[in-house]
């Protein structure tokens, strides 16, 4: 790696031999009749030659001021502190009266005959410096490191209370240990791995009961059979439980580590003197004996080379020997940021933990300092500077941070919300040079999850040891300053810079503690239904097993002899039965899980889709209720211009090319010669008078008109600021503005031919884009930015009539208001008309957010009426807003003559509409949980059709009483059909006073908005659903404001957003689409599911049939608990005899791909759970009973009943008959299936000449054999098969109409 590069870097100097920092007097001046005793020096800044205090290079030349008695004080007075308040020799020209106050003092001190020694600082006492050289630890007594806060070896630190506020030293290291800034969505650690996974696994009935089984087997009276029969079986389910969890959660760790690794840009701070390279060698002073008297003669030429040279070297160090540190660039991991790191943040970067936003300056700026830093050699040179250099650095600050200290942050993966945030940085660090950020100390509230709360204070100290230490000081004495910070300077981790400027904020809450961490709920396992379904099936063959067992020995007689003690009995026969709940389910299962991943995680049409959590794919087949957000999920946040109306036509699509054309016509009043100032500009005026063309009808005329006006007021009337861009080495135009969808209107307006050249807080120049000229210049005067409540933004300008310099006075230009909002409000301020409630209407209905623009004119008498009445509500004491607020409505809003309304949409993800139409086809309600305003939600559900055309949407907001959040709630119960709109507010008061009764309304309703949410409040309803309904709950969404909500779903789905990957790091199912969602759950939710279910049931019925023929041999054998089959028949019975054609069941599919999407209808029936409900359960407990009966009992009857013989024809006729029963219930057929059925099969032939301990071979090669096991198995599966195609026929399945349509 590369070294860190300086911060600024420091031009190097020329050994400069004859340059003196100090020249006496006489030199400068010579005095024939100088007294015996010299004077003491002067300091040569009181002859500086000013200036210096241009742009960014405001010197103070600090100590070089102060007097020196001998060559000792010299070298003591140099390395002192600058802040010469402890000392009175050296106090500060503010106090004393001037530079030159304390050598006069001084002077005058000697004069009278005090001693010209005074007692100096100690040197090991304090921490000296040479404008920024510090002394050798061995003197000081204290180590560099231990101001940095880039420390290998940390001295012992105070652990965090987060109960209580803090202190935060910037750029240093801190007292007090906080938590690491790491990201985890891990569910496990090293040491809790094993503990949490097999509770988790012996919390499942049927794994303790093998567990009790296993265990049993140590006692020699209960023995059956080897003990690896019952404990390998056991120890292989769990290795692969425990596998599979460990590579989920490697996995997460990995995808973790790679969040926590991304790359920042941090700012070191090094004390002057361990800057290596940044500190100059400074000349030796003149020594003792020149001083005190072997002067010589220096021609006039060079004492003005030597104030000239020593110049330039000031010039060229200046106040940097002065400031407390010396600055920078390291790159830092994410997880190795620290609290009070200083971190340097660009446009597009996530912002990795919450900080405070100490400056913004952008690259223009930069450049332009240095553009002027040349002029400051040509400036006059006699301008004094400021006698403490800490004043001086603090004002050199400005010039850096040129900026106005404002950044623009995107929150929408903290709150959902697409409006940009503004932020700023205190003033009171923006005017700091960044070398002395490091005297700031902030002092912060204790963590909480309040993303729109923030107190704190910022502290500037005298210096950077103040700033470690944990004292209070005092403002009023002027050594320190502090200021208020506020929401308004912060930036929390998940956002991210929108701006182009740089900002430098510095770290206050990390990791676990930041809002975006503290709004997230832990990992948990997640376990699924089925899995829930099969345990309680467990627990029913359980008891069939204790029942079988207990009626067996009560038929043969409750015994207690030595031989034949009945518990004994009892446990022997569960012992024997065990296979009735059979282990190998859970492997099954399992497996079948793994494989359905993989299926996920290799389908072309789901390209870039993880499975993060590979336990609960079933689950995906049966979603009931889907919670999705709304920013990024469902809409691109990105904002287009699509519909204007101007009262007699609207424009849309290709027809935005007539309104280019009406711009065009407009504009050509400017000239095609080269702008001057008196070049005409246009203005509201001439653009009517331009309007008429010679052959264009009176009613084009006026269209043009109308089309023209409503242009340039969208043009002027908004908050967004120009800026340049460069990507790829090409530059070009863009625009930043607290929201998209001025954003989109004003690059609307430049598509047609009006651009957006310049805006700063006094005025707007607009260009046409066809010809570059400059077209349209106003003043502005006044500005109402959009409020919540008020939602309207308008704006008072006045207009240039000429391309002249200077302000145009009052009455020279047209002052003409503009005005943009909603209708709702826009209705009653504009004339009245007869067409804008119908239009916004019309526009609603398709989905577009739409603005209604006006206007009005005023007489500079009018607007100099208003612009005093303004001043003063404005301070007024009490009632303030609402006194502005009447002032604007008497004077501005009333009347406005109505220009046109806008439709803005916000354009939607891919195949958003008709991927809700399926879902909801498919029988799943779907919830739009969302940050956003209550318009832009509204607007979103209609435009994606999550609200069907015409529906009824009753809006809940602001809801402050419980009698009318009853009311609310008595009128949905009476409409079922139609939509709940509902805002933060409102839905946290029926959350803490009537949940119940809030969730048994709205899960009735079709389509629930709720907006203006907080992460906690769509994880609440995300369990609140779960927990009255019982039904499986998916959520999905894509910012880091998403991630508690996905967490606490059934199944949590995150999209790979474009800022963050939280949210997908978090989820079960990560996607790349929205519209993937739709294939994940009707496709391979459905398939995971049915899939599953015939697997359980199969294996259930390969246990339970084993069992069956067990229990025919026990009553054969006068019920004694003997093994039928024992040793390696039992064990391979249930792997490879059978597995293999069970487990090819998880490629089986009912139906294809294209028939799920035009029958959403399958996915609905799959909610039921009928695929593996007590009514099938029972089925297959019968057809075992039956098989398992019949196959034991036909080959007792026509063999012997405890022979080789007998077993040799039981167990043929139980392995054929489980491969057919797989081949019977086969809907699809894979190679896969086939290879494994014929496989096992010539497995199993293959493998019976070493099956001699069991069976009877020589019997094998009779006929006898053959008929015996061909009758059975035809009595066994011909009944079975027939009961099946009868019931296909009555009662066909649903994937068979959909297949025979």
């Amino acid at each position: 790696m590369p070294p860190p590069t300086s911060y600024q870097p420091t031009k190097p100097d020329a050994d400069d031999s004859d340059s003196d920092l100090e020249i006496d007097i006489e030199e400068l001046d010579p005095q024939p009749t100088a007294a015996e005793r010299r004077a003491p020096p002067i300091a040569l800044r009181t002859l500086r030659m000013g200036g210096l205090r241009r742009g960014a290079k405001r010197n103070a030349y600090g100590e070089l001021g102060r007097s020196r008695d001998t060559g000792e004080e010299d070298a003591a007075a140099l390395l002192r502190d600058d802040e010469g308040g402890n000392n009175p020799r050296y106090s500060d020209a503010s106090a004393a009266g001037g530079d030159e106050a304390p050598l006069l003092n001084e002077h005058a001190g000697s004069g009278s005959g005090s001693s010209s020694r005074r007692r100096r600082r100690s040197f090991t006492g304090d921490t000296l410096r040479i404008g920024s050289l510090r002394l050798p630890s061995f003197m000081s007594g204290t180590t560099g490191a231990d101001q940095g806060n880039n420390d290998d070896e940390e001295p012992e630190k105070e652990e965090d209370d987060p109960s209580a506020s803090r202190l935060v030293a910037v750029g240093s290291a801190q007292h007090i240990r906080f938590p690491p800034n790491i990201i985890s969505n891990a569910k496990y650690t090293a040491w809790s791995f094993l503990p949490v996974t097999l509770y988790n696994e012996f919390s499942f009935f049927f794994n303790m009961y093998f567990l009790l089984v296993a265990l049993s087997q140590a006692i020699p009276a209960l023995r059956i059979g080897y003990l690896s029969t019952y404990i390998a079986p056991l120890a292989f389910v769990l290795m692969i439980t425990l596998g599979k969890e460990a590579y989920d959660d490697i996995g997460r760790r990995r995808r973790d580590n790679e969040a926590n690794s991304e790359a920042y840009t941090v700012l070191r701070f090094d004390e002057r003197g361990q800057a290596g390279g940044s500190i100059r060698p400074r000349k030796a002073l003149k020594s003792s004996h020149v001083r005190h008297g072997s002067k010589r003669n220096i021609p006039r030429g060079d004492r003005l080379s030597d104030i000239q040279e020593e110049e330039e070297q000031i010039e060229g160090d200046g106040s940097k020997q002065f400031l407390s540190s010396h600055v920078t660039e390291i790159s830092k991991k994410s997880r190795d940021l620290k609290i009070g790191d200083v971190l340097k943040l660009t446009k597009g970067q996530r912002v990795p933990s919450d900080v405070i936003i100490l400056k913004c300056f952008s690259n223009e700026a930069a450049v332009h300092q240095e553009e002027e830093e040349p002029a400051v050699q040509g400036e006059s040179l006699l301008v004094d500077h400021p006698a403490d250099p800490k004043q001086a650095v603090e004002e050199s600050g400005a010039a850096e941070g040129s900026s106005n200290g404002e950044t623009f942050i995107r929150t929408d993966q903290l709150d959902g919300e697409t409006d940009w945030k503004l932020r700023l940085a205190s003033p009171l660090s923006q005017n700091l040079p960044v070398e002395e950020l490091v005297r700031l100390r902030v002092t912060a509230g204790k963590p909480d999850r309040k993303v729109n709360e923030f107190t704190g204070t910022l502290e500037l100290l005298p210096s950077r040891q103040d700033a470690m230490t944990t004292e209070s000081f005092s403002t009023e004495d002027g050594t320190a300053k502090a200021a208020p910070l506020s929401i308004d300077n912060t930036a929390w981790a998940n956002t991210v810079i929108a701006s182009h400027a740089t900002t430098l904020a510095v770290i206050v809450y990390s990791g676990p503690q930041t809002r975006s961490a503290l709004s997230t709920s832990p990992s948990r396992s997640k376990t699924g239904l089925l899995e829930y379904e099969i345990n309680s099936l467990t627990k029913i063959l359980c008891f069939l097993t204790l029942a079988l067992s207990i009626i067996l020995v009560a038929v043969h007689g409750f015994s207690n002899a030595k031989d034949n003690i009945w518990y004994i009995q009892i446990m022997r026969f569960l012992v024997l039965f065990s296979t009735i709940v059979p282990i190998s389910l859970r492997v099954n299962l399992d497996m079948g899980k793994s494989i359905y991943s993989w299926f996920i995680q290799r389908d072309p049409g789901i390209p870039g889709a993880v499975v993060r959590t590979s336990t609960i794919p079933e689950d995906l087949g049966r979603i009931e209720y889907l919670l999705s957000d709304k920013t990024g999920t469902l809409t691109q946040n990105e904002m287009e211009m699509k519909k204007i109306h101007v009262g007699t036509v609207s424009y849309a699509n290709d027809a935005m090319d007539e309104v280019s054309t009406y711009v065009k016509q407009a504009l050509h009043l400017v000239p095609s010669a080269g702008q001057s100032a008196d070049t005409p500009l246009t203005t509201p005026s001439s653009t009517h008078a331009s309007g008429t063309n010679v052959g264009a009808t009176r009613q084009r005329r006026e269209i043009g008109s109308r089309v023209r006006d409503v242009v340039m007021a969208l043009a002027l009337c908004h908050n967004v600021t120009p800026t340049t861009e460069e990507e790829d080495g090409r530059t070009f135009n863009s625009y930043q503005a607290s929201s998209p969808d001025e954003i989109a209107i004003v690059k609307w307006t430049e598509s047609v031919g009006l651009r957006l050249a310049y805006r700063d807080r006094k005025s707007i120049v607009l260009e046409s884009t066809e010809t570059g000229r400059t077209v349209v210049k106003v003043r502005i005067l006044d500005i109402f930015p959009f409020t919540s409540e008020g939602k309207r933004m308008g704006i008072v300008v006045q207009f240039y009539d000429k391309l002249q310099p200077g302000i145009p006075s009052t009455g020279s230009g047209e002052i003409w208001f503009y005005q943009k909002g909603a209708d709702t409000v826009m209705s009653s301020i504009v004339a009245a008309n007869d067409w804008l409630d119908e239009e916004t209407a019309n526009m609603a209905r398709e989905g577009l957010r739409t603005l209604v623009v006006g206007r009005k004119r005023l007489s500079a008498a009018e607007y100099q009426e208003f612009s005093a009445r303004y001043q003063e509500a404005s301070l007024a004491i009490g009632g303030r807003e609402a006194g502005i607020q009447a002032v604007v409505s008497r004077y501005l809003e009333h009347d406005l003559e109505l220009l046109g309304v806008t439709g803005v949409e916000d354009k939607l993800q891919k195949d958003v509409k008709p991927s809700l139409e399926l879902l909801r086809n498919a029988g799943i309600k779907i919830w739009m949980l969302t940050g956003d305003k209550v318009e832009t939600a509204r607007c979103v559900a209609v435009s994606s059709k999550l609200v069907a055309r015409g529906q009824y949407i009753h809006t809940i907001d602001k809801l402050k009483r419980k009698d009318a959040a009853l009311e609310h709630l008595d009128f949905l119960r009476s409409k079922t059909d139609s939509c709940l709109l509902i805002d933060g507010e409102s839905l946290s008061m029926y959350l803490t006073h009537y949940r119940t009764d809030f969730i048994s309304v709205a899960v009735l309703l079709p389509a629930v908005v709720a907006c203006r949410c907080s992460p906690t409040q769509k994880a609440e309803v995300a369990r609140l659903i779960k927990e009255y309904t019982k039904k499986r709950v998916c959520c999905i969404g894509d910012g880091g404001n998403d991630v508690s909500m996905i967490q606490a779903a059934d199944v949590g789905v995150g999209i790979v957003g474009k800022e963050g990957r939280q949210a997908s790091l978090a989820a079960d199912f990560s996607i790349e689409q929205f519209h993937h969602l739709t294939k994940l759950l009707v496709w391979h939710g459905r398939n995971s599911y049915k899939r599953s279910a015939k697997l359980a049931q199969f294996v259930i019925h390969r246990g339970l049939i084993i069992a069956v023929c067990q229990t025919m041999y026990s009553i054969a054998l006068k019920f004694k608990p003997e093994g039928l089959y024992k040793n390696w028949l039992l064990v391979g019975y249930a792997t490879i005899y059978t597995a293999a054609p069970v487990l090819s069941l998880v490629l089986d599919k009912d139906v294809d791909e294209d028939l799920t999407n035009l029958y959403p209808e399958l996915y609905k029936e799959l909610t039921s759970g009928r695929s593996l409900s007590y009514r099938t359960f029972f089925v297959w407990v019968f057809v075992s009973i039956y098989q398992g009966c019949l196959i034991q009992g036909l080959s007792q009857i026509l063999t012997e009943v405890d022979s080789p013989r007998m077993v040799a024809v039981s167990y043929t006729v139980l392995v054929l008959n489980e491969l057919l029963m797989v081949a019977i219930e086969i809907t699809t057929w894979h190679w896969v299936m086939v290879v494994s059925i014929v496989g096992t099969f010539l497995m199993y032939i293959g493998s019976i000449p070493f099956l001699g301990d069991y069976f009877d071979l020589k019997f094998l090669l009779t006929l006898g054999f053959y008929w015996r096991v061909a009758a059975i198995l035809a009595m066994s599966l011909i009944p079975t098969y027939a009961a099946k195609l009868i019931q296909r026929i009555l009662k066909p399945p649903s994937y068979r109409k959909v297949q025979g349509i």
